[in-house]
């Protein structure tokens, strides 16, 4: 009988360790916003949908020499749509940056001056272009900061603000999201 019990507790302790000891994947976005499958989901993004998404990025860092999380939530975003079966083609991303999410996008040479390491955003910025996923700079943001536009990755357009970017977009069924 103790053995029984004892083997009992020794295979819920190995189904429960395997069920948290899974990979991240990145369907998507390739090396950032590692997400996890979730066998038992009831809901999940339709994979025969089109998805028009606007997301208003706003965070600064905690740390500027990391990357800043809602950078790489942009990642986790698209990543768990891929997961869910949706391809690439299907998802339309742009992200409108501004507020102290300024810094996140400046160049190497820049993001070194304000804060002695290279920018760690700009790889996972680069994942995202590489994925589809457009770029946006408030020129308000950066005029109210003295900031150039060459001060910005070139992988970004300058924009006149966030918010003639979002009400160019929302109306035309482009979901927003705050980051």
């Amino acid at each position: 009988m103790k053995i029984q019990i004892v083997i009992s507790i020794l295979l819920i302790l190995i189904s429960t360790n395997c069920a948290f000891s899974q990979k991240a994947e990145f369907p998507i976005v390739k090396g950032f916003g590692g997400i996890y499958e979730i066998p038992e989901a009831t809901e999940s993004p339709d994979p025969n949908a089109h998805y028009k998404i606007i997301i208003d990025l706003v965070s600064a860092a905690d740390d500027p020499k990391q990357i800043n999380r809602m950078v790489d939530n942009i990642a986790r975003m698209v990543n768990l749509h891929g997961i869910a079966g949706v391809p690439k083609e299907n998802i339309k991303v742009k992200v409108a940056v501004h507020g102290g999410a300024i810094f996140s996008i400046l160049n190497d040479a820049d993001y070194e001056k304000r804060y002695g390491v290279k920018n760690p955003n700009l790889p996972v910025f680069e994942a995202l272009k590489a994925s589809g996923v457009e770029f946006y700079v408030c020129g308000q943001s950066l005029i109210a900061r003295n900031m150039k536009t060459t001060d910005v990755w070139e992988g970004t357009e300058i924009a006149l603000s966030m918010l003639t970017t979002l009400t160019t977009y929302v109306p035309l069924g482009y979901m927003l999201m705050r980051f």
